[in-house]
C-alpha cells in the first residue's frame, strides 16, 4: 500500500485531498465503481448486466483485492468533511505488448454526481505523478471504444488510442475497447509527440 501523504486536490476540485485507499473506504469505492458502470454505460454494455452490478459484491472484491501482497496502489479524492467522491487504482502494466517500463491506469471513477467536479482530473494528476515518482516512463489505459466522453477525458490529459483494439465479453456481447498510452518521463516521448 502506498504511505505517500495526502495532498490536496489542485484548484479544479478545491477543499478536497487525495489519499491512500484504506478498507474503510471499500464501501464508497465500490458504490462509486458500480454506479459509475451503471450510469457511463448504458446503451454500451448490456442493461442486464448493468442491473446485476451488486455493491455489496463488489466491496468485498474491493477488500480482497486491497489487501493482497504487492496489489496495485488504489488511491481516493474526499471533500473536507471526509465524503470519498472518486477512485483511482494504478499498478504496473498487464498487457505484455505494452513498454515493461509502463505503469497501467486498472480504474479511474467519479462518484457519478461528482463528474465535472475536477475529481476525476485531480485524481488522474495523481496518479501520474505518482506513478512517474515510482520510475514509471509511460502509462497505458483501457477505455470502452463507444465511450466518447471518457476518451475525450483522457485525450486532454495528454493520451492517446496507440492503434491496439481488444474486446472484453459481458452479458453475452462482446465490448471492443481501446488502449491508450501517455509518456511519463520526456525521453519516452516519440518523436511525433509533444508535451
Amino acid at each position: 500500500m502506498d504511505r505517500v501523504t495526502p495532498r490536496p486536490i489542485p484548484a479544479y476540485a478545491p477543499g478536497a485531498r487525495i489519499r491512500a485507499m484504506t478498507l474503510d473506504d471499500c464501501d464508497a469505492v465500490a458504490e462509486i465503481r458500480v454506479r459509475g458502470w451503471q450510469r457511463a454505460y448504458t446503451g454500451m454494455i448490456p442493461q442486464a448486466y448493468l442491473d446485476a452490478m451488486d455493491v455489496a459484491r463488489d466491496a468485498e472484491h474491493r477488500r480482497a483485492y486491497l489487501t493482497a501482497e504487492s496489489g496495485p496502489v488504489n488511491l481516493v479524492a474526499e471533500t473536507p468533511n471526509t465524503t470519498v467522491t472518486g477512485w483511482a487504482c494504478y499498478g504496473p502494466c498487464r498487457d505484455g505488448s505494452a513498454r515493461p517500463e509502463s505503469a497501467e491506469l486498472y480504474a479511474l471513477y467519479a462518484h457519478p454526481d461528482r463528474i465535472g467536479t475536477g475529481t476525476g482530473r485531480a485524481l488522474l494528476a495523481e496518479v501520474t505523478a505518482r506513478a512517474r515518482a515510482h520510475g514509471f516512463a509511460g502509462m497505458t489505459l483501457w477505455v470502452l471504444k463507444e465511450n466518447a466522453r471518457a476518451r475525450r477525458f483522457y485525450e486532454r490529459a495528454g493520451f492517446r488510442p496507440d492503434g491496439t483494439e481488444e474486446s472484453f465479453e459481458a452479458g453475452g456481447a462482446m465490448i471492443p475497447e481501446l488502449r491508450y498510452t501517455r509518456p511519463l518521463i520526456p525521453s519516452a516521448l516519440s518523436p511525433d509527440i509533444h508535451p
